[in-house]
């Protein structure tokens, strides 16, 4: 008997079959004809010297470092139950990408152009692909992508299937990222709107921290908070991490690798703006720490460690689109303001029902729509897109009108708009074809076991709840 979980499965399961003889066909169309062989010597690329070459694989290493902060910033902030499930899922996401993004996603995000909707070429990397300057910007590329996806795994945290987890790695590092990437930086319709410069995103405000915390809100919404969440008024009530100095050395990892975020993201080492964007990075973070704390200390007389900490990567979030087009006084103000909006994001999702155990949709998705607007307001006119050539990026407060304004509102309504819609489409499919929530009695006992079958502190007892 056909009942409608069984035709989910099918429907599921045909779809994804279809879509793998698709990419295979596409990846033969591409390469037949060619030799597989070519002789990667990077001549006519677009790094111009070893420098440069070295500078952006040293902040690359940088950002995959980042992955341990954020396994760590999960770990801290969720209970001791479930630290070997977050760090298989923070492990997976980085081993998936590097898998799915080589494969197929840089080619939709950076393979040509079709119409401004996505890539035609590159397909596995082969042919006038396997060229040093290519792999370079793939591995580049590929570490942002990593990013964004194990930003979805602090929000889905405690109570969401393995496996559920897995097929959603494989779908942002594929489909999501890329595509909303190539919009922006592949030299798709974003980039190319008629207002300002088009829309703007240095390193990726939008492209990889508004993607992973807007499909982070939509797999929060499906999955339903976690046991205990709420009281039986519908009270939101704390559920306290097992170790705020995992966490606290999770958000110093990260600092640190945002020094290779933002500053690399001028994929040149003879561009000395790098300076700027390190001082702006570092002003922000320092900005949106402070606001946390102290507006915490004000609504609930305590100093919140925890606030503060997400205070930090909030403001690293936000400066990461305008960090190199604004000056460090405007890079403190929008330190300053994506504090208290992560602060009051946080206050009102918890108000609607959603369940983030470690901030990110508030972190990632509000501070990282906040970061691309600012663009719009504080870009100060001395710096181009990627270039120290006019024309140069001119915000409303530097006198350059409402046009750069405007780029970066249409850009945050469509990422928005596209990770969410996606995201959101994503796991109800998979919700309704096998379920995405592990059962009630696993979730009590903590994922790691029936999961993974070992847990994170075998010598210590953790409690249930």
């Amino acid at each position: 008997m056909f009942t409608r979980e069984k035709i989910m499965r099918i429907v599921i399961r045909g779809g994804l079959t279809l879509g793998l003889v698709y990419l295979v066909w596409l990846a033969w169309t591409a390469t037949s004809g060619i030799v597989l062989a070519a002789d990667p010597t990077g001549i006519g690329g677009t790094a111009d010297s070893a420098v440069d070459y070295i500078w952006i694989l040293i902040c690359a290493f940088m950002v995959m470092f980042m992955q341990p902060g954020f396994a760590m910033l999960e770990a801290g902030f969720c209970r001791a139950k479930n630290v070997t499930n977050l760090m298989t899922k923070n492990l997976m996401d980085y081993a998936i990408g590097s898998l799915a993004f080589f494969l197929v996603g840089y080619a939709i995000m950076m393979g040509g152009d079709w119409h401004g909707l996505w890539g035609t070429e590159g397909w596995f990397m082969l042919g006038d692909y396997y060229d040093v300057d290519k792999y370079l910007n793939m591995f580049w590329m590929l570490v942002f992508c990593a990013t964004a996806a194990t930003i979805v795994s602090g929000a889905v945290a405690e109570r969401m299937k393995f496996k559920a987890y897995i097929a959603y790695s494989i779908i942002i590092s594929v489909i999501i990222y890329p595509i909303y990437g190539h919009w922006v930086w592949g030299g798709g319709w974003l980039s190319a709107l008629p207002f300002g410069m088009g829309a703007l995103d240095f390193a990726g405000s939008g492209v990889v921290h508004a993607i992973g915390g807007f499909v982070g809100l939509a797999g929060a919404m499906v999955l339903g908070p976690r046991f205990g969440k709420y009281d039986k008024d519908g009270k939101p009530r704390a559920i306290p991490g097992h170790s705020i100095a995992l966490a606290t050395l999770g958000v110093f990892i990260l600092w640190f690798g945002w020094f290779g975020f933002n500053p690399g993201s001028t994929c040149d080492a003879h561009h000395l703006r790098i300076a700027v964007i390190a001082v702006n990075t570092n002003l922000a973070a320092a900005a949106a720490a402070m606001t946390a704390l102290l507006i915490a200390k004000w609504k609930t007389k305590k100093w919140d460690t925890g606030m503060a900490l997400n205070g930090a990567v909030a403001g690293l979030v936000a400066i990461t689109a305008p960090c190199a087009w604004v000056e460090g006084w405007a890079a403190i103000v929008i330190g300053l303001i994506a504090g208290a909006l992560m602060y009051a994001s946080v206050k009102f999702l918890e108000s609607k029902g959603i369940d983030d155990p470690v901030g990110a949709i508030s972190v990632h998705g509000t501070c990282g729509l906040w970061g691309l607007l600012s663009i719009g307001f504080f870009a100060d006119g001395t710096y181009g897109n990627y270039a120290t050539e006019a024309p140069f990026a001119t915000g409303l407060f530097y006198g350059g009108g409402g046009g750069q304004l405007l780029a970066q509102f249409i850009s945050i309504v469509v990422v928005f708009a596209w990770a969410f819609g996606i995201g959101y489409l994503m796991f109800k499919l998979m919700d309704n074809a096998f379920g995405i929530r592990v059962s009630p009695e696993v979730e009590l006992q903590g994922l790691d076991i029936p999961e993974h079958g070992t847990p994170a502190y075998p010598d210590f007892v953790t409690t249930r709840r």
